[in-house]
């Protein structure tokens, strides 16, 4: 998990407190990450206020729980799974995300729902939460990064999040360049991550390496297994 919070306030900067823009989701498995690049695209091209806070959530669960109990408002980017088109985004807005629900919403819905849960019962629950969320393509790509689908809502659903937080009263500055620290830690921000990570034909991104060399080599059987 990585926070990085603004260098410095934009003079038209809200003085609502506690505001959090979380990106929560796994890197490594391709569309998963739309939350993590989400968030960090935001970071790479907007200067937030003292009072927002801008967290790679990753896949750390529970231990963002301090995090939200502290804010007042929370806007969440995640990978959503609703059986839409893939690369379908949607936006949810406090009473849409659900905090008890047998509906899966969230690709880390029982971990999310869990959190949401007691901050609630802390009483510490967020006055306004947005949930921006997109319908993944490709989630079995292991080391993989977005599906083209998904990259290309990445650009909106910074746009979305923009709109969101202006309407909070949260007026954010385009940056004029990049910022000195990335959000992402790291070999895992996505210059690196894309230009580092092995090809699918130096690694194996869909399963057990042995597993599949056996396949391929005509070994394996059950009494291999």
């Amino acid at each position: 998990m990585s926070t990085v919070p603004a260098p410095e306030e934009p003079a038209a900067a809200a003085t609502a407190a506690g505001v959090l823009v979380l990106g929560i989701g796994n890197l490594l498995w391709a569309d998963e990450g739309f939350g993590v690049r989400a968030v960090e695209a935001l970071h790479q091209r907007w200067r937030v206020p003292a009072n927002v806070s801008l967290v790679d959530g990753g896949t750390q669960g529970m231990y963002l729980l301090d995090h939200v109990c502290s804010a007042e408002r929370v806007l969440v980017f995640d990978a959503i799974d609703y059986k839409l088109r893939p690369g379908t985004l949607r936006v949810f807005r406090d009473d849409e995300v659900p905090v008890w629900s047998d509906q899966m919403m969230s690709l880390h819905q029982a971990t999310f729902q869990e959190l949401l849960a007691l901050a609630r019962l802390r009483g510490r629950f967020p006055q306004r939460i947005t949930l921006i969320g997109v319908q993944p393509e490709v989630l079995d790509d292991l080391g993989g990064s977005l599906s083209p689908r998904v990259r290309e809502r990445v650009d909106e659903a910074v746009a979305l999040a923009v709109a969101e937080l202006s309407a909070w009263g949260i007026d954010l500055l385009p940056r004029s360049s990049p910022p000195a620290e990335p959000l992402s830690p790291g070999a895992l921000a996505i210059q690196r991550y894309e230009g580092e990570r092995p090809s699918e034909i130096e690694a194996c991104r869909i399963g057990d390496a042995r597993f599949l060399n056996q396949v391929h080599a005509g070994q394996y059987t059950e009494e291999s297994a």
